[in-house]
């Protein structure tokens, strides 16, 4: 599940992973501590800075698909070359949620979130950086302007309906 900071990730996925009795993994958790040191600075991450932790992202993703464990893992995401960095050798396994939403709304959301390291002042960093799925990714995209339950819904459905199209024979 990707999505710029104060989409909503972790609430979502964690509520999407709880009904559908999947695995769970906050990206965030994953950070190496120079990493949230560096953004509670207020100072955006750079390639460089994220590079363990996309590792990080991978291993656990690929740990699952070895597995046959579904999971939601939640991480920003923000750029094609980290999500393909992260799902290299088993897309086919892994489905792309995108959480999109107006810069004003996840505006408002950062100044009332309370307790994460990544200030409001990083947002439009986040924007700045921000490369949408592109169509070839086949990614789930979800407007975050309704309540959670309807954004879980509308992405179980959406998960649903690909498999069902997956299963169908040509």
């Amino acid at each position: 599940m990707m999505g710029v900071s104060g989409s909503g990730k972790s609430t979502v996925g964690l509520a999407l992973a709880e009904l559908l009795g999947w695995e769970f993994e906050d990206g965030d958790a994953l950070h190496p501590p120079e990493n949230i040191a560096k953004m509670r600075a207020g100072k955006p991450l750079d390639d460089a800075d994220r590079t363990p932790w996309l590792a990080a992202l991978a291993a656990r993703i690929d740990e699952w698909v070895a597995e046959g464990t579904s999971g939601v893992i939640t991480c920003s995401a923000l750029k094609r070359r980290y999500r393909d960095a992260m799902i290299i050798g088993c897309r086919d396994a892994v489905r792309l949620i995108y959480l999109e939403g107006s810069p004003a709304l996840i505006g408002r959301r950062l100044v009332e979130r309370r307790g994460h390291f990544m200030p409001a002042s990083l947002l439009q960093s986040q924007f700045a950086t921000l490369e949408p799925p592109t169509r070839d990714e086949e990614a789930i995209v979800v407007s975050i302007d309704q309540p959670i339950a309807a954004i879980v819904e509308h992405t179980v459905t959406r998960l649903s309906l690909r498999q069902a199209s997956m299963s169908v024979p040509a």
